[in-house]
């Protein structure tokens, strides 16, 4: 869903964090920098989005690779609006009380994968901590409207962590998503300020529950780095992601989106990045993306397939 929102007239965008302390942006280094979207893929994709009333996550976060993958009809979908009952400290996405769900948002969203011709999709969401299921039956209804419009294409959810919300997993999973995304973000000990209205073991334990429900389901999870956490703290949560069973593990470097949002400490070198991947591969993920640009959505489908790959040569067949 993408929604142009006239900034004249608006409300803050992050009302919570208006009156911290400014913090200083640190200048990217170069191996951080992307070329400024614009192609004409790119705006075919920015319009269908627009025509189908939708939000994506690409837009509303900020994402680095919007122009990439834009230029190839890839857009991550953000549904059930494009504001957040959360405040987490790291996040882009505007802040406040959403309005009511759209019953037209599922066909909406159905008919944009038509138009874009996506054999994989990934649906992500604002958190909705004001509806009774957190939006579980929402996110079943897109996942069955994707498929009775494009039974070939395959789908990917990255979904909130439902807290609080008694049997809105299983809502989910029952509708039969190929991934199952929920991002850890950052270390336990960052949550009080990064993350917190969340619960790091709630989120382990979501994961895990997952893999009970549905044993055939690939998992994933993602955290940003550079934002003060140290190796071995890094390397215990994936210890954690292991012990739910997790397929599959994404890092990526931290970028502040503005001065009031949480100071990034520092810019994690590719090399690092690349150690990182060397022991989550070494730990027993099936899949890891570690990157300073790796995304929980960049190159989903083409990851994906490496994901099938993967278990067909672990399983043999």
């Amino acid at each position: 869903m993408v929604t142009l929102i006239d900034t004249s007239t608006a409300k803050p965008r992050h009302p919570e964090k208006a009156n911290r302390p400014d913090s200083l942006v640190l200048r990217k280094p170069d191996w951080i920098r992307v070329k400024a979207p614009g192609s004409a893929v790119y705006n075919e994709t920015r319009q269908i989005v627009r025509e189908n009333n939708l939000v994506t996550v690409c837009e509303e976060a900020g994402c680095p690779n919007i122009g990439e993958c834009w230029s190839k009809k890839h857009a991550t979908m953000m549904i059930m609006g494009e504001i957040c009952t959360r405040a987490c400290a790291f996040c882009n996405v505007r802040t406040g009380l959403p309005g009511p769900l759209d019953p037209n948002e599922p066909e909406n969203v159905a008919k944009a994968v038509e138009k874009l011709g996506l054999e994989h999709v990934v649906i992500t969401s604002v958190d909705r901590d004001d509806l009774a299921d957190g939006g579980a039956q929402h996110f079943a209804n897109v996942i069955l409207a994707i498929r009775a419009r494009n039974p070939k294409t395959t789908i990917e959810i990255l979904t909130p962590d439902f807290l609080r919300k008694d049997g809105a997993l299983e809502v989910v999973v029952e509708a039969k998503p190929d991934v199952f995304n929920h991002n850890l973000e950052t270390v336990p000990s960052k949550y009080l300020k990064v993350r917190p209205g969340a619960r790091y073991f709630h989120s382990i334990r979501l994961l895990q529950k997952v893999k009970e429900l549905d044993p055939a389901m690939f998992t994933k999870s993602g955290i940003m780095v550079g934002l003060g956490e140290e190796r071995n703290e890094v390397l215990q949560l994936m210890d954690d992601l292991r012990s739910a069973e997790v397929d599959f593990l994404t890092i990526g470097q931290y970028l502040q989106p503005t001065k009031k949002h949480y100071p990034l400490q520092r810019f994690v070198t590719p090399e690092e990045f690349k150690s990182y991947a060397t022991v989550a591969t070494a730990k027993g993920f099936s899949l890891v993306s570690s990157s300073p640009l790796t995304r929980s959505s960049h190159h989903a489908g083409e990851d994906f397939a490496r994901l099938k790959a993967a278990r067909i040569a672990k399983l043999g067949h």
